[in-house]
């Protein structure tokens, strides 16, 4: 069957091959948000920024609702509110080794072991990013020491706190995994590489930040206005004919 032919993939080639490496890198700084920016210190003094998040706010028509529409940045606390906040970041991958191996299966046209490589490298990044996320809030920022959930409440999210990556809903612009890679020095401590257009290699890799605030969520930017657009290009140092470019799909062209 199926999966005995996985569990003796796993075991046989896998684990004595030493086809799978695992590595991570995570970083906590010192935040505080700035308007729709998220200002990163260099250490608790926070005399010194060593970089900035920048989020997009929702521009949709509540239609008379009180909803507000939110930017990643309110689950930070404002510079001038006192609070001295914090936000992490992460880049792990399961990929380094595999995709050695995978392109050994594709010059052997090896379609069926190329696949189940491939599957079984991306389920497993996944698992060591909700693993890093747990260990993160546990362990390593520890703002929720005494967390104990069931298998089931952890895939229903039910632990405070989100990790939002950079071309997903919340966080729709993909130039901000350039800012992530340099504070983390990511190539160098994971091996993981950003292509020209921002995708990550190897494949089976995952990145994004680490939000600890009790309300924060996912949520959708939507469409969003060209004032906005603006607005986010002036703030990141970009001109607005590369910033439409990369925000194409959130633009309401009506």
């Amino acid at each position: 069957t199926v999966m005995m032919v996985c569990v003796h993939f796993t075991k046989k080639l896998l684990v004595e091959n030493n086809w799978i490496k695992a590595r991570a890198a995570v970083g906590l700084w010192p935040a505080n948000a700035s308007e729709d920016d998220i200002i990163i210190y260099e250490d608790e003094s926070r005399t010194r920024i060593v970089g900035k998040f920048h989020t997009l706010r929702q521009q949709m028509d509540r239609g008379g609702s009180n909803r507000p529409n939110i930017a990643l940045s309110d689950f930070i606390a404002p510079k001038e509110s006192g609070v001295e906040d914090y936000i992490g970041g992460f880049v792990i991958t399961s990929g380094i080794e595999s995709e050695k191996q995978i392109k050994r299966f594709e010059q052997d046209n090896d379609d069926y072991n190329s696949i189940l490589l491939k599957a079984l490298t991306d389920r497993l990044a996944e698992a060591f990013a909700e693993h890093m996320h747990e260990k993160t809030r546990k362990e390593l920022w520890g703002y929720a020491k005494n967390e104990s959930f069931t298998n089931e409440e952890l895939i229903k999210e039910k632990y405070t706190g989100i990790r939002p990556a950079s071309g997903y809903p919340a966080y729709p612009d993909h130039t901000e995994k350039k800012i992530l890679w340099k504070l983390l020095d990511a190539e160098k401590n994971t091996g993981v590489t950003l292509t020209e257009n921002l995708a990550m290699e190897p494949a089976s890799s995952i990145s994004g930040l680490y939000v600890s605030h009790p309300n924060s969520r996912y949520f959708g930017v939507g469409k969003i206005e060209t004032d906005q657009v603006k607005d986010y290009a002036r703030r990141k140092g970009l001109d607005i004919e590369t910033m439409k470019r990369w925000l194409s799909p959130n633009m309401n062209y009506n």
